[in-house]
């Protein structure tokens, strides 16, 4: 447990709760914590999903400019550019099924936590963005990447360049966010949505997401040979040999599976 992320589970649910008030703006030792705090979920075997929240007010406004603001070309093209890439690759690398519960502002950086996850729920006063370009720089943490792998690259280039916030609804429509809740069912919706994953198959669940994550990045035909790798390999577990025989003998959705 950090300074300013901690790490709840229970039930099989995950938080990793962001928690630097006012804002919870991501400075440097944030983003370490963050990092560890996915090491811990990724690695506890008692973890079936997790859920990434900021709490009832925000979920992140973005980085904590004044720390940015002093550095140089010099010192932003080191240790604190890769930092921004790293704890954000270390959030999406969650070998588990990861929703982010995102009340009042998702912006910046924010936002980009909140894109490393693979759904987001959204309160209806939400409001998310990337607002970068007003500061008279571009997002950093993964936000022209994987927002353009989310929405497509004309929705993405029109929020980048536009720096404009986003509402719930439009969110919503443009595929940004996948749920809209009352503001105040936001976290309790991310957890039920999470819960739903507690005793599945937790080898083939992060099969999927692995094989789903990794063939975005490739051609079709290399991505088929990633979904054959997963898919042969799953054949090497109990829970492959135990759901199917489930199947064979009481029929669809009644399988007990171990993780193993």
């Amino acid at each position: 447990m950090g300074e300013f992320v901690r790490v709840e589970a229970e039930d099989g649910v995950a938080t990793i709760r962001l928690d630097r008030p006012k804002m919870n703006a991501l400075n440097a030792q944030m983003q370490r914590e963050l990092i560890e705090a996915a090491r811990q979920v990724g690695e506890d075997g008692t973890v079936a999903a997790v859920v990434l929240y900021g709490g009832e007010r925000v979920f992140a406004a973005g980085a904590d400019i004044k720390e940015m603001a002093p550095l140089s070309y010099a010192e932003m093209s080191g240790e604190p550019s890769r930092l921004l890439q790293d704890f954000t690759r270390a959030l999406a690398a969650i070998p588990k099924p990861v929703i982010a519960a995102i009340t009042g502002y998702a912006l910046g950086g924010g936002l980009e936590v909140a894109l490393t996850a693979d759904f987001r729920v959204a309160g209806e006063g939400a409001k998310v963005g990337q607002p970068e370009i007003q500061l008279g720089i571009i997002p950093g943490a993964g936000g022209t990447q994987r927002l353009a792998r989310l929405v497509g690259a004309s929705r993405a280039k029109d929020l980048i360049l536009s720096g404009r916030h986003v509402k719930a609804d439009e969110a919503l429509a443009i595929g940004l966010v996948d749920r809209v809740v009352p503001d105040a069912d936001v976290y309790a919706e991310a957890r039920k949505w999470a819960a739903t994953f507690v005793g599945g198959p937790a080898l083939a669940l992060r099969a999927a997401k692995q094989a789903v994550d990794a063939g975005l990045e490739v051609d079709l035909q290399t991505g088929l040979e990633i979904e054959r790798t997963q898919f042969s390999a799953l054949f090497a577990t109990d829970d492959q040999r135990d759901g199917m025989k489930s199947f064979m003998e009481d029929g669809p959705g009644k399988a007990k599976f171990t993780g193993r």
